[in-house]
């Protein structure tokens, strides 16, 4: 089923972020780390859908979306880039991406952060943000998505790592995080590991955690 629904705010969150709150269609419901496909109510884009994951919390009265803009091709988020409060989206039913298994262990690639969001929102709300990590990998400072919010729910356990640019304020890693980052950063491998990123990233965090003992029922993470 598909429901049309007007962005109602649009917000800036880093250089090539942006949030999206729309309306939110009565009846509908979603699990913190669920997606939709998601398309631009303009002709000729009607149909071009992408799956995107909602930020908000299911019992808040919007909808939001926050969207990384590839503004190197005319692709769909440059079309969302261009968009206003009052023009709209379509979207699908929510379905299912990464689902909340117990406290572990968050790794994070660039936009790979957004469905953690949710999730790690909806933990704080209810008092169990306890046990959670989130190591976020990042190219430079200021591609940190949310960075003072996930400092406010998670305090030292959350952790940036910076790849491309040398800097003092935060772990930086000339590359991918490697096998002795995640064993000098985590104590324990018993734990879920909720993984994603580009599939560069997310197949070298699978195998690294799999060579330190973390059980492959315990790795979630985006297909």
């Amino acid at each position: 089923m598909s429901y049309t629904v007007d962005i109602t705010g649009i917000e800036q969150v880093t250089h090539d972020v942006k949030r999206f709150k729309t309306e939110k269609p009565e009846g509908y419901e979603f699990e913190p780390g669920q997606a939709t496909e998601l398309s631009v109510n303009k002709e000729g884009w009607a149909d071009e859908k992408r799956p995107f994951t909602f930020t908000s919390l299911n019992e808040e009265p919007e909808l939001e979306f926050t969207i990384k803009i590839y503004d190197d091709h005319d692709g769909v988020t440059k079309q969302i880039d261009r968009l206003q409060a009052g023009d709209q989206f379509i979207i699908g039913d929510p379905w299912g991406t990464i689902q909340y298994k117990g406290p572990g262990v968050f790794l994070a690639g660039g936009a790979g952060v957004t469905p953690f969001i949710a999730i790690l929102r909806d933990r704080y709300e209810n008092g169990e943000i306890e046990g959670n990590k989130l190591i976020f990998s990042n190219k430079t400072e200021k591609d940190i998505i949310l960075k003072e919010e996930f400092e406010q729910i998670l305090g030292d356990n959350f952790i940036n790592v910076i790849t491309d640019e040398p800097t003092s304020d935060y772990i930086y890693l000339d590359g991918f995080i490697d096998k002795a980052f995640l064993e000098n950063q985590i104590d324990d491998f018993d734990q879920p590991f909720y993984i994603c990123g580009p599939m560069p990233f997310n197949m070298a965090m699978m195998d690294y955690l799999e060579e330190l003992g973390a059980e492959p029922d315990a790795l979630i993470f985006e297909e």
